[in-house]
Formats: C-alpha cells, structure tokens, sequence
C-alpha cells in the first residue's frame, strides 16, 4: 500500500519520547487531478451538442469557395499560418516509496473506535499534526503490534496541555488581552467617545426600549439651547483616587495619548504619572511611580516618547512612555550640581529648530522654578546636564526697601520666584515667565542679562501665561489676585480684564479650536469665555460638585472638550454643547476685538 510522503511542519520540532508514544491517526485520500498540460481540440464530435451548428458552418464556407471562383469580389491572396514547432519535454519525480507493515488491532480497539465515532460525531481529524480534536477530552489505551515488536500507546490530555501561567505571561496573549479589553470598552463607551469625536451614535440592537428617565433628561437636554458642559465619561482608577490630579498634556504626534500627573495626598512625598489613552478609558496604559510629586509635564514634539516631567523636590526627569518595563527614566538632574531645591513649577520642550552644526531638528527643554533661574536641559551620559538662561531679579521697590531697613528686616534673595513659562508660537526664542510678585517677563534666549519688557497689571503670583496659539501678539495671564488679564505684547496695560469672583483663578487656556475662546479654572468652578459673544461674563459658568475641589484644566487638541482635574484624583472630560462657533477658527475677529478694545481705550483717555 502505498503511502504518501509526510508533510513537513512550517515550524520543525525536535522529536520527542513523547511524540513518539503518542497516537498516530492516517487518513489516506484519493488527490485532485492536476493538469500539467492541456491543449484544446480543433475537432468536433459528432455527438457534441454543437455539432449541427460546426456542420452548417462548415456547408456556408464550402458554398462561399464555390461562388468565389470566376467572381469579382474575391482576390486571391497567399497567405501564411504559422504552426508552432511542438516540443517533447521530460520530467523527473522522486519514486514513491512502498513499505509493507503489518497491524494487529484487537476487537476492543475495534470497537472502542466505533463508540467514539458515535458519541462525538463531529470530531475532526487533522492529518497535518496527527492528533484527533473531540469534544471532550479522554484517556484512550490501545496496543499496536508492528514488525514483530510491542508498542503501548497512552495518550493523556492533561500531559498535553500548556502551563496555563506560561500562556498567561506570554506576550502574544498579553497583547491579545489589550486588543480584547480594547474593544469591550470600546463598545462601552461608544455614545460618549462618538460624542467626542463628532460622529454619529450607534444604537444597541439589543436594546428594546430606553427608560423613562433617560428619555427625559435627552427631552430637557434638546430642548435647551444654551451652552452648557456635558460629562462624558472620567479617567480614574484605584491608584488615582487618593491623589490630587497636579497637571496634563496632550502626545504632540498622538492626539490619543493623554500623561497626567498626580500627587500623593497620603503621602506628600510620592508622586504618580499615568498615560491614558482614549482607545481604553478605564485603565492607563502605562503607570509610573516617581519620589516626589509632579507639577508640570510636556512631551516632545522630535522624540513624541519622551515625557520631561518636574517635580516638587527640584528634579527634572526624562521618561520614555514607550517602555513597559521598569526603568522607563531615561535622564534626570538628581545628579546634576545646578539642580534645584525648590520645587519646579513648569517644564516646557521649545519649538524643534534646524540646527546649522548638525543639519537635524533640534530642540531644548526648559524649566522654571521656586528658585528664580530659567534653566535649560540637556541629555548626557550621566544623566541631565543643566545651565541657567535667566535669573529673574525682583524688581526694587525703594519705599518697602527703606520700611523693611527700619523694622530691621534682611531681604534673603534678590530672585523672585517664577511660576510659569511659554514660548511664542511664532518667536520661538522669546517666551514669557510669570512671576511670584506678579510680574510677567518677556525674555529672549540670546539674552541672558535683560528682560526685553515687563508687564506689570497683577497684585498677586501669576499662575498660569499662555500665547494665543492663533495670533502671535495676544496672550492671556490668570492671578492670585481672581483675575484674568488680556495683553496685546506692544502694550504694557492690558487690553481686557476679566474677574467674576474673589477667588484665585489657577489656570487659563486658550481654545485649540476657536480663536475667541478661552476656559478658567477656580477651586469650585470652571468658566468658559468667548470673547466673539460676550466680553463682560461668560458664556458657561460651571460647577464643581460638593466637597470637590477643582485643580487643573485642558482643552482637547481634535474635539470642543475640556478635561478637568480635581482633588480626588478624576480628570473629567466635559463636552461644550450649543457653543455657536460659527465658521473657521476666526482669528480676524480676535485681531478685531483687541484693536477695537485698544481705540476704545485711546479715546477715553483723550
């Protein structure tokens, strides 16, 4: 009988004693035809279904070569059909190799194979690996007599199966898991992530009716055409809910990817980094413990990896969010002689520049802090290496100067402490700082010993700077003092003063989307202005739950969302409903109502 040449596994494995006590199944097949050459007949039987048809063409050609003779309309022609030339070609294949054996199977393996047959019809057979699949598993014991020697056959199914730890450790299964929590969440969370991204709500088919409360509030919800902000959804999880959320950032190349920084409110001195990512929103994709709490992040736009982050004790550290394993800091100025000892309240990668020495896009990292210095960051061998751009001398004030000499007060330092920094969008080597005594600074890099102007309108610490990311002339500035300033940088007052209440306003941000839009965060509340509908209130005015306090703010880069951080560790992502924002990102009208404001003051002051 002849037997086929196995197939051999795409992946060849060492034989093992196992394998060859294991139980053998052949299935032996009779193989499709293979055609290896075919040439098409020019004859046509007489019993062919078309063979009337062939005739009767055949008696047309020979009554037109009958009438062709003697007349007119024909001209002869010689002509040429090429035959090609047929050629004999041999082939060689290996010989088929026949080998007697001779099985004895005994009447109950006979008919413990029949049983089987009819308990578990749908059983398969794969003859690639020669192992049966049944639908329950069993212990089967036969005897194989061949050429004269004995062979037992056991086959156990718990000898066969995997370590289920080594399964579960796997990186393929793991990556399955991600793919799988992935989309249940996904599917979760669809009207709230299709809310987000503009697109249209999917229905549940599964779904027979919608309750009657939640009928209701969608009722109240249309029905209402004012703006308003709308929650989605919350990133929070179990090692975020006794931290206060201290800062966020977007991914530069990532719009997906969101680092928020926390801070340990059982103990001051940790601190915690997680990257959330809108593809799963209830579990981080990545989660870093640092030494001391986070103030300020910002990802690099060369290397989008790459997360500086500064802390309260003074580092500046380096993080690689691409690593899963436990050293994903890549630098940090724990070892550098200029780092501080004060905490580092912002951290900020300036614009990527063409550099003329290495002909490659080049970028600097840049903190301020408690200290009073600027400084500039680099990586190095043993770590970050750092060197100071600017010291920010405290501007001096004769009057409390000679008060302070009489009641016999000493000035410790002549440096105020910096709060917060941003580079121009435009001028990426001027940037301003704001200040602890309430002065904002424009600086330059080029020059280390200058401020280029000062802008001098709030009583108390500057919070938070920031450019407008859509006109390179306008920026927006936020107090201790609960209020929020409007400068054109050619004019040392400021064009526009915003203030609803007597509370600090931690934080302001310019809308990515709308030139005329702008948020502020307070301890109990969240403000949404647009300047284009109302300059003196605004448009939203949104508050914080009981016994939450709120602590940091950021627009979304791809959607009209903010998210929202507060005291207990949640960042909300709130959705701007029935903001009429017309059409484009009206930046002449943001240029339009700073210079009517500017003539407006001009002619009240003749």
């Amino acid at each position: 009988m002849p037997v086929a040449p196995k197939q051999e596994d795409d992946l060849k494995q060492p034989v093992t004693e196992k394998m060859l006590n294991g139980e053998v199944d052949i299935c032996l097949t009779e193989t499709h035809i293979i055609s290896l050459f075919e040439q098409p007949n020019t004859f046509v039987s007489e019993d062919a279904d078309d063979a009337e048809a062939q005739k009767e063409r055949n008696s047309q050609y020979a009554e037109l070569c009958k009438n062709r003779i003697g007349s007119l309309k024909y001209a002869e022609r010689a002509m040429l059909t090429i035959n090609e030339a047929t050629k004999d070609k041999q082939t060689q294949s290996d010989t088929i190799a026949k080998v007697d054996k001779g099985t004895y199977a005994t009447i109950w393996d006979i008919y413990d194979s029949f049983c089987d047959q009819s308990e578990n019809p749908g059983s398969v057979v794969n003859t690639s690996r020669g192992q049966e699949t049944s639908g329950e598993e069993r212990n089967i014991s036969s005897t194989l007599y061949a050429e004269g020697s004995t062979m037992e056959i056991c086959r156990n199914s718990s000898n066969t199966e995997l370590d289920p730890q080594l399964i579960m450790m796997s990186e393929s299964f793991q990556h399955s898991l991600l793919l799988m929590e992935r989309i249940i969440v996904g599917n979760i969370f669809q009207p709230q992530l299709a809310a987000y991204r503009q697109l249209p709500i999917l229905e549940d088919p599964d779904r027979t009716e919608m309750p009657k409360t939640e009928t209701r509030s969608k009722e109240c919800e249309e029905s209402s055409s004012s703006p308003a902000l709308k929650r989605l959804w919350a990133f929070s999880f179990e090692l975020t809910r006794k931290c206060i959320v201290t800062c966020m950032t977007w991914n530069k190349e990532d719009p997906n990817i969101l680092a928020v920084g926390y801070s340990d409110t059982s103990d001051q001195k940790r601190g915690l980094i997680c990257c959330w990512s809108l593809k799963n929103l209830k579990w981080p994709e990545r989660v870093f413990h640092c030494d001391s709490c986070v103030t300020s992040m910002d990802f690099s736009a060369i290397n989008p990896g790459q997360l500086a982050v500064g802390m309260s004790d003074g580092t500046v550290a380096i993080y690689n969010v691409k690593f899963r394993n436990n050293r994903p800091r890549i630098g940090n100025s724990s070892e550098c002689t200029r780092k501080s000892r004060q905490p580092v309240w912002q951290v900020q990668w300036t614009k990527p520049e063409m550099s003329s020495l290495r002909k490659t896009m080049v970028e600097s990292l840049i903190s301020v802090s408690s200290d009073g210095c600027i400084t500039e960051w680099s990586l190095c061998s043993s770590g970050l290496n750092g060197r100071d751009l600017m010291q920010l001398k405290r501007s001096i004030n004769f009057k409390q100067t000679t008060e302070a000499l009489k009641k016999k007060k000493i000035l410790l330092s002549t440096l105020t402490p910096g709060h917060c920094i941003d580079f121009n969008p435009v001028e990426s080597t001027n940037y301003l700082v704001g200040t602890d005594e309430g002065h904002i600074h424009k600086c330059s890099l080029f020059n280390d010993q200058y401020f280029l102007d000062t802008y001098k309108a709030h009583a108390c610490p500057v919070n938070h700077v920031e450019w407008s990311p859509f006109s390179a002339n306008v920026f927006l500035s936020c107090s201790s003092d609960s209020y929020i300033q409007l400068w054109r940088q050619d004019h040392y007052n400021p064009v526009m003063t915003f203030g609803t209440t007597q509370k600090v306003v931690l934080a302001v941000r310019w809308s990515l989307k709308q030139s005329t839009v702008f948020a502020a965060i307070y301890e109990q509340q969240v403000e949404i202005w647009d300047l284009n509908q109302d300059i003196m209130k605004p448009i939203i005015m949104h508050h914080a739950a009981p016994g939450v306090r709120l602590t940091c703010l950021l627009f979304a880069t791809d959607s009209d969302c903010v998210l929202v951080g507060d005291h207990d560790g949640q960042v909300t992502v709130y959705k701007l409903k029935n903001l009429s924002t017309g059409e484009g990102k009206k930046v002449d009208t943001l240029e339009d109502i700073v210079h009517y404001e500017l003539s407006r003051q001009l002619k009240a002051r003749m």
